[in-house]
């Protein structure tokens, strides 16, 4: 065959050929020169992370720390085949929204939101981009999710924890502190986790002998003030309920605690880390462990529809004895039995 005939029966043979078929000759041909970069491209994911606290808040590094750890170990590295795009707001709630319609504009794969301060805003940016939750009290009370086993929609996630803990805070408070009669219960009215909790505690306080008042977090000078009031009374005690707003404010609330004398059960361990009385709650940080599982899924495939809402497997009671002391209180031995971990 002439040298012509033949480049002729070739250039018609490739037409014939499939697209697909084309392509993968072309690109033999060319010795693969430019695939493997354009495979890179099309490998590399997004995954968008609203926080709650400030960047510099060391228990948000440790959450986001956690949650990267563990996708490490489900085969996902930044740089290489996903990228994250974080947006601490410091629980301010017009900062959140922002970062909400900033995070949904980039059009991640999927975006891990912390609380319902969080995943409101998102959810009313998005119906699309997939949510995963993590430390929300009520996702359906929240309009979150349709059902905890059948979410529904484009999120789901892990609760903290159930509304029946609430009333394990005000046990713990008359246990460790006998004489307490009056209990303030800081919570977070903007959001319904905030109004359930207190309502739960509210329901229990009768059978235990104490009175319940809520105290409002908003803001630093609605804190220090309202605490100060309540502690003009003798037999007072404060109960902290889950908010994003409780981290961001912990310093302040822990401080002023101690200033008024207020023994204080808290929902997080951290707050007691930081110099809180005690803690009962979820193991948080084995909730952004967990999390990465489900965002590992959904860059696989699967759609939050169908992986169903979480309760906690890890709680934990951590007791501070160097603050215990300083309020003249004696931790009772079967109190201190119980304890996961105690802090001296």
């Amino acid at each position: 065959m002439r040298r012509r005939e033949f480049v002729e029966l070739l250039g018609g043979t490739l037409v014939a050929l499939p697209l697909a078929a084309r392509a993968a000759l072309a690109s033999e041909a060319s010795g693969q020169r430019g695939d493997s970069k354009a495979q890179q491209v099309e490998l590399m994911r997004r995954i968008g992370v609203l926080m709650a606290t400030a960047a510099d808040d060391p228990e948000g590094q440790a959450r986001i720390a956690a949650f990267q750890q563990r996708l490490q170990q489900f085969g996902w590295t930044i740089g290489r085949n996903v990228r994250i795009d974080s947006r601490w707001p410091a629980g301010d709630s017009e900062r959140i929204r922002g970062y909400a319609a900033e995070l949904v504009a980039l059009s991640p794969d999927v975006i891990l939101a912390t609380g319902s301060a969080a995943a409101g805003p998102l959810l009313q940016a998005t119906r699309t981009v997939p949510i995963v939750f993590v430390i929300v009290v009520d996702p359906v009370g929240a309009g979150l999710v349709n059902s905890l086993a059948r979410p529904g929609g484009n999120a789901t996630g892990f609760i903290q924890f159930e509304y029946s803990i609430s009333g394990k805070w005000l046990e713990l408070l008359k246990e460790i502190a006998p004489s307490v009669t009056r209990a303030a219960i800081l919570r977070d009215p903007a959001i319904s986790a905030g109004l359930g909790q207190f309502g739960a505690i509210q329901a229990v306080a009768p059978s235990l002998g104490l009175e319940v008042s809520p105290v409002n977090v908003r803001d630093a000078e609605e804190i220090e003030g309202a605490i100060a009031d309540f502690a003009r009374s003798p037999n007072g005690g404060l109960i902290i309920t889950g908010s994003a707003l409780a981290i961001v404010h912990r310093h302040l609330i822990i401080r002023v605690a101690a200033k008024h004398q207020l023994p204080a059960i808290y929902f997080q361990r951290t707050l007691v880390a930081d110099g809180g009385l005690i803690s009962y709650g979820a193991d948080l940080l084995d909730q952004y462990r967990r999390a990465a599982s489900y965002v590992d899924r959904i860059l696989k495939g699967e759609k939050p529809a169908d992986l169903p809402v979480q309760r906690p497997t890890k709680y934990e009671t951590v007791i501070n004895l160097k603050t215990a002391k300083a309020l003249g209180l004696e931790v009772p031995a079967s109190l201190l039995a119980r304890a996961d971990e105690v802090i001296e």
